[in-house]
């Protein structure tokens, strides 16, 4: 009898365990919103209330979701994830340190979308303080952001071989626009579509053998120098772009 009743309790365990949904379990899309709690499970009708909180609740090669207008926080990518937000204001307001840092792994994908991006005029910050930081991914793509007011819009300083595409963007107010000095050989940006403009120092500023710029129907005015190449860095110009000041593309090929 008493082993039946063992069967039977252990039979009940098992229904019971095989029903269950982890707490942790991660979703392949989630969801933020201004309103929301990241106590949440970070779902379409409970989301969460930051990119840190609902990132954690997301699967690698995940979507987070903007739901509606908010200040999002900033927070750091070491996985592949997309972060989209679509006719709606998705702010990252941060104050003494970067905006979105992404150290994900040697092969890695993130594409952030939509978001808008504040550093409340931290120019001079000591560290320097980015917008979007890329330390390490295979591939980042930065598509319909605003990204103002830091030491840097987006600084690409990565040890391992990264190409990070920037389209349809407005980087404005910072100290320079973009800034590619990866470990020589390393940093490789496309630039399209986009408008640099009142960068104090250098729209864009790409340093070392090996690391890259290809730019193409882009505006870059108001900074000391639209371009600044050094030690060895190369930007290739692919035509319709306005760069007033600054070093010459070392390959200028007009559109066709």
């Amino acid at each position: 009898m008493r082993g039946t009743v063992r069967n039977l309790c252990a039979w009940l365990v098992v229904v019971l365990l095989a029903g269950a949904t982890p707490a942790f379990a991660q979703a392949t899309r989630t969801w933020i919103s201004g309103v929301g709690d990241d106590a949440n499970p970070c779902s379409r009708t409970a989301p969460c209330k930051t990119f840190a909180g609902a990132i954690s609740k997301t699967a690698a090669g995940g979507e987070i979701n903007v739901i509606d207008s908010g200040g999002f926080g900033g927070v750091t990518i070491t996985k592949s994830i997309t972060l989209r937000a679509v006719g709606v204001e998705a702010g990252v307001l941060v104050a003494g340190t970067n905006g979105i840092v992404i150290n994900a792994a040697a092969t890695d994908k993130v594409v952030l979308e939509g978001l808008d991006l504040e550093g409340l005029k931290n120019a001079g910050s000591v560290p320097p303080l980015s917008g979007v930081l890329v330390t390490r991914a295979a591939e980042v793509l930065i598509r319909d952001c605003d990204i103002r007011n830091f030491d840097t819009g987006i600084l690409v300083q990565t040890v391992d071989q990264s190409r990070v595409t920037v389209d349809q963007s407005l980087l404005t107010g910072s100290l320079n626009g973009i800034i590619v000095n990866s470990t020589p050989g390393f940093g490789h940006v496309k630039l399209f579509n986009s408008l640099l403009v009142g960068n104090t120092t250098d729209g864009v500023k790409v340093t070392g053998a090996g690391n890259d710029v290809f730019i193409a129907n882009d505006q870059i005015l108001g900074s000391v120098k639209s371009l600044d190449i050094l030690s060895g860095g190369v930007v290739r110009s692919f035509g319709n772009n306005v760069i007033p000041t600054g070093d010459p593309p070392t390959t200028t090929t007009p559109l066709q």
